[in-house]
């Protein structure tokens, strides 16, 4: 008996002394700052559309587009960034966490997730540089009390900093998903030019996607720059510094994380606050190991050039295709990286290198690339040679899913930012030289972007094709994720019928039908969904095979 309490002793003492160890490990050790400078920030001024903290203030334009102001200091830009963002943030939170619980209604599982992902974010703050922790953790503030029940406000700020990365490590989800191109001017005799343009495809709901901020930076060390970002979020996937370098990210294959480094949007943030050339962006990047392997598309007016960062998860390569063009999408293209298993693994898909292959037709239709013609190859819904793959196709530029889009002419200091919903709402120009090298005063007629050359809304938007494509959105979130009381929905004839009329050229409308009817045990119904969906363009082999397999299962089950 004493044997036995012994030995029960001794597993309660190392359960107590893993679970102390844990707990040690997953706390958050904030930077230390002198927080008497939180008061100062507290109230914002409002003026008509205008809210605004010392200089640095936040508006939204007519377009629906954020415009945000912040200077100074790492601590004093945060809490800048954080008091003017308040609500935006607190919304923002809130779909993030909503989302969240619509893929994992169960409150168990819920609660066992988030202390996975402390565990599997511990010493994140180590792994992010001070700079950028002070101004995580002066926006961290003013976050909502709402969610203090997940974990402390500076620790969830820092969680969220690396939600890009866990999409990139999710790419199954259909979360992630980047297009970008860049390009130098063909005509030879004039002076030099490029173009760069991006989809920044992360999905996480259409309420997350809301409320995008266009975001103007000037630190007091380093670079002012731009970039596409939304509230509170102080990490770089889509910007340009005021020399003309340009950042933008593209997720690449990962393999499996045990514990998370630098998040990549971070050293994009590094990247485009101190590089001014490509080799300086190639020597921050190879600083850093990174959360999940990345490409970095770099942009350089100053060498009228552009580069390719590959950053696995061990190695960073800089590759350059020594062409006046060149096409990012989410495989690895350099000598040294191309062939590594999880690349090879991807490419398998079939789907990264098709959307390539849709660009480079695209760009090879057109004599010279402007910024109209770059945002209407941005919005492009048709797989090669103009084929009609239906709508949200993995395989076509325009998934219907980016949280933004972008357009660059580094020489020029100009960007183009695309309204919402998705790239489809007018792309709206900023010129840098013009806000960085000029007095600013904060005032309610203040106006930042050129109407002038405002590249107008896709009339997709205003079709009756769009609104089909809402229908479809619906019906796939009520097929696939459970009530509010944890059960699947049925649907009517009705419905299926408007669903298979909503997107009848896309197998996804195939394939989750099939799913629905196979779960509810209607085979006939299954296997004639499954062969329409296998007659479409299907954007990865594994959905293919995953029809092939359940198409199979379906045929044996009414044999039996």
């Amino acid at each position: 008996m004493k044997k036995r309490y012994k030995i029960l002793l001794a597993i309660l003492s190392l359960l107590l002394a893993f679970f102390v160890y844990a707990f040690i490990k997953v706390l958050v050790f904030p930077p230390k700052i002198d927080k008497s400078k939180i008061t100062g920030f507290s109230d914002v001024h409002q003026s008509d559309d205008l809210s605004w903290v010392g200089n640095n203030w936040l508006r939204k334009n007519k377009y629906g587009l954020w415009e945000l102001y912040l200077e100074g200091g790492a601590l004093d830009r945060g809490l800048a960034f954080g008091s003017l963002t308040q609500a935006l943030n607190a919304d923002k939170e809130r779909a993030f966490v909503t989302e969240i619980r619509k893929r994992v209604p169960s409150g168990m599982y819920f609660n066992f997730l988030k202390y996975l992902v402390a565990w599997f974010n511990r010493d994140l703050e180590v792994d992010i540089p001070d700079e950028f922790a002070k101004e995580i953790y002066g926006a961290s503030f003013f976050m909502s009390d709402e969610y203090d029940f997940i974990a402390p406000k500076f620790h969830r700020s820092l969680n969220y900093h690396a939600a890009h990365d866990i999409g990139h490590a999710l790419q199954n989800l259909n979360m992630v998903g980047c297009t970008s191109f860049a390009l130098k001017n063909q005509d030879l005799d004039s002076t030099p030019d490029m173009l760069i343009a991006r989809n920044f495809d992360f999905y996480f709901g259409e309420q997350f996607s809301k409320d995008k901020i266009v975001a103007f930076i000037k630190p007091d060390s380093g670079h002012a720059f731009m970039s596409v970002t939304w509230a509170a979020f102080s990490g770089v996937v889509s910007g340009m510094n005021e020399h003309g370098l340009t950042v933008t990210l593209n997720s690449a294959k990962s393999g499996v994380m045990f514990k998370a480094k630098t998040p990549v949007s971070i050293i994009g943030r590094h990247i485009l606050q101190y590089a001014s050339t490509i080799r300086e962006a190639y020597n921050i990047a190879a600083s850093y190991d990174s959360f999940v392997a990345e490409s970095f598309l770099i942009g350089s007016a100053k060498e009228n050039d552009f580069g390719l960062i590959e950053k696995s998860q061990g190695k960073t390569v800089l590759y350059r295709n020594g062409k006046d063009q060149m096409i990012v999408t989410n495989h690895y293209q350099s000598d040294e990286l191309k062939d590594e298993q999880n690349n090879v693994a991807y490419m398998a898909e079939g789907v990264s290198q098709y959307r390539h292959q849709r660009v480079a037709q695209l760009l090879a239709q057109e004599e010279t690339i402007t910024p109209n013609i770059a945002a209407t190859i941005l919005r492009d819904q048709l797989g090669l040679d103009g084929l009609n793959v239906g709508m949200a196709n993995e395989k076509t530029i325009n998934q219907l899913i980016a949280h933004h889009s972008v357009i660059f002419q580094p020489h020029q200091r100009r960007v183009w930012v695309s309204a919402s919903p998705y790239q489809l709402g007018a792309f709206v120009c900023y010129d840098l030289d013009q806000i960085f090298h000029s007095s600013w005063p904060v005032a309610p007629n203040l106006a930042v972007h050129i109407d002038s050359m405002t590249i107008a809304a896709d009339p997709f938007l205003y079709s009756e094709e769009f609104q089909k494509y809402r229908t479809f959105q619906q019906m796939v979130s009520k097929m696939t994720y459970p009530d509010s009381v944890g059960r699947m929905q049925n649907l009517s004839d009705d419905d299926i019928s408007i669903f298979m009329a909503s997107n009848p050229e896309s197998y996804l409308t195939y394939y989750h039908l099939g799913d629905y009817y196979m779960d509810r045990k209607q085979y006939e119904e299954a296997i004639n969904m499954y062969h329409k969906g296998l007659s479409k363009v299907i954007a990865k082999a594994s959905e293919q095979r995953h029809m092939e397999i359940r198409l199979g299962t379906c045929q044996e089950m009414l044999k039996q």
